[in-house]
């Protein structure tokens, strides 16, 4: 059986992201009998430079893109439905405010050696997008935790700590060099790069031909 590696950068306040990776895990269904995978999340943020209190996101993405709130609100409703139709709980994307995603990125971090970090992104994104909870609070971070059966003690030791900053940092600034400007990006065995949340089709073609290059 061959093996795909892929490197996923994403972020935990991108929308695109949470449907990338639910249509991803689609194609790694289709070819689950020809190959195995290996995922590993690297962290991007959207907001680095985001401080303070959380504004509504409608308004924030209209400013941001200069768009109406009208022509935002259209967009949400087309992700909505392409998550519902993926399995995916986005009912309060609307609701949601703009968040700082640093302390998140650390817990996914350490999560990765508990072997749950794709769980831990799982449910980060279902509480952003799903709940519209604050995910740079953290009672919700912890939360989180708590859902896949984590320490909760040890995740709060690492929020009130430095823990994984410097990892989630060089993470960061691994790909900025690398020229990842957006996400979801796909990063397949260490070579191949694939922007945005492609369909499962696209990406088992794209998967096949990589894997019949020579090495």
């Amino acid at each position: 059986m061959k093996t795909i590696n892929i490197d996923i950068v994403s972020d935990i306040a991108c929308p695109w992201c949470a449907i990338g990776y639910a249509r991803l895990e689609q194609a790694m269904k289709q070819l689950a009998s020809e190959y195995e995978f290996g995922l590993q999340w690297h962290a991007f943020e959207l907001n680095p430079d985001h401080t303070g209190e959380g504004e509504p996101i409608l308004p924030a993405l209209a400013r941001k893109y200069g768009r109406s709130e009208d022509e935002m609100r259209a967009t949400q409703n087309q992700m909505m439905t392409i998550a519902k139709d993926l399995g995916l709980n986005f009912e309060k994307m609307q609701e949601r405010f703009t968040c700082n995603t640093f302390d998140a990125h650390r817990l996914v971090k350490w999560a990765a050696e508990q072997g749950k970090q794709t769980e831990m992104k799982q449910a980060l994104f279902e509480a952003y997008f799903g709940k519209a909870e604050d995910v740079s609070d953290p009672n919700v971070l912890l939360g989180c935790v708590e859902s896949l059966g984590l320490d909760r003690d040890k995740a709060k030791q690492i929020l009130d700590s430095d823990e994984f900053a410097d990892v989630v940092r060089e993470d960061e600034a691994t790909y900025q060099r690398a020229g990842v400007s957006a996400v979801p990006a796909f990063i397949v065995n260490g070579k191949y790069l694939i922007s945005g949340a492609q369909e499962p089709d696209t990406l088992v073609q794209a998967f096949e031909e990589i894997s019949a290059k020579p090495e």
